[in-house]
């Protein structure tokens, strides 16, 4: 199929709201703790540590969600690794935007901080973006829009 895929009605930019809103609440935790314990590390390092662990543990949790509800729809839908995780064609623009701003932001955070404080708790920063590929994935996998199998795929 070429083209842009058109969005189904659940591919709103409303649609997921709260899994948008998490993903920016997250991200902004993790990187108000991160630029802190840079600043800080004897105050801030072990609780940047220990969100940076639960982001991590939520994000794996999103991620393992996300493939189990994409499975579920692949019966059904064409769905695509960068469809899910990347948001390719699936998402509207402002979600695409919010949740891979949110990534974006995590990456650069955790690199940025882990580098001025190399060898210490911040290194676990780097963990984070799993977090927000995880919140990519379940968005997608809940909400995304996906073109329908056709007929003429399934074998006899």
């Amino acid at each position: 199929m070429s083209g842009p895929v058109p969005l189904s009605p659940t591919s709103s930019p409303q649609a997921g709201r709260p899994i948008v809103r998490t993903a920016l609440v997250g991200t902004a935790v993790f990187t108000t703790l991160a630029v802190g314990a840079a600043a800080a590390p004897d105050a801030l390092a072990l609780p940047a540590a220990v969100v940076d662990l639960a982001l991590f543990a939520l994000g794996l949790a999103a991620f393992a969600g996300a493939l189990v509800v994409a499975a579920g729809r692949s019966r059904r839908e064409e769905l695509s690794v960068a469809g899910v995780f990347l948001l390719t064609g699936s998402a509207p623009g402002a979600v695409r935007r919010l949740l891979l701003g949110a990534l974006a932001v995590q990456t650069a955070v955790a690199l940025a901080t882990a580098g001025v404080r190399p060898f210490t708790p911040l290194a676990f920063g780097v963990l984070v973006p799993t977090f927000g590929l995880g919140a990519c994935g379940l968005w997608a996998a809940r909400h995304g829009s996906f073109p329908s199998k056709g007929s003429s795929s399934q074998v006899g």
